[in-house]
């Protein structure tokens, strides 16, 4: 038997065990219909959005660097929670409101200029609003950025990583 023919016996095989449909119209059945993952990250401005400025991580904890990225936005945009968590601060910071969410997986993300609308100890699921994008982002080229960071303890990590689907690699056996 061939090489060709011994794949598709084991195609097959794998079909009758798993019971994976066998046409593209069982496929397409309404009942057999399985809704498609939710992500557990979204983007925290609405719409389309652009980064006005890059995460740039630093070489050593003081450093210097961009421990985030700024979203191009409009003021009063609604800024969003960008994953399921608790609110630990909404306030000032620098003269700069910011609002801080942590998430069940051991990271922060935070979020300034932002006109809280939620305060610390308030839980927020992927998607709620947090508040308003102020005016107030200096070195922004756009009517307003959002500064969006995201940490693991005191490690800064990119936020857009959140949104990139994880690289899935097959290794050699």
């Amino acid at each position: 038997m061939s090489i060709s023919g011994v794949l598709l016996r084991v195609l097959a095989v794998t079909v009758l065990v798993l019971g994976l449909p066998s046409s593209t119209a069982d496929a397409a059945a309404p009942d057999s219909a399985v809704p498609p993952p939710t992500a557990p990250w979204a983007a925290p401005l609405p719409g389309a959005w652009e980064v006005a400025r890059p995460f740039e991580a630093p070489a050593h904890a003081y450093g210097p660097g961009h421990r985030g990225v700024d979203l191009a936005g409009f003021p009063g945009a609604p800024v969003l929670a960008a994953g399921d968590g608790v609110v630990v601060f909404a306030g000032m910071v620098a003269g700069r409101p910011v609002v801080s969410v942590d998430h069940p997986n051991g990271l922060r993300t935070t979020y300034e200029p932002v006109e809280p609308g939620v305060g610390a100890g308030v839980p927020v699921r992927r998607g709620d609003p947090l508040g308003t994008l102020a005016a107030e982002h200096p070195g922004c080229a756009a009517a307003a950025c959002l500064h969006w960071g995201l940490r693991r303890g005191e490690t800064y990590l990119d936020p857009l990583s959140l949104l990139r689907p994880p690289r899935v690699r097959l290794l050699p056996v």
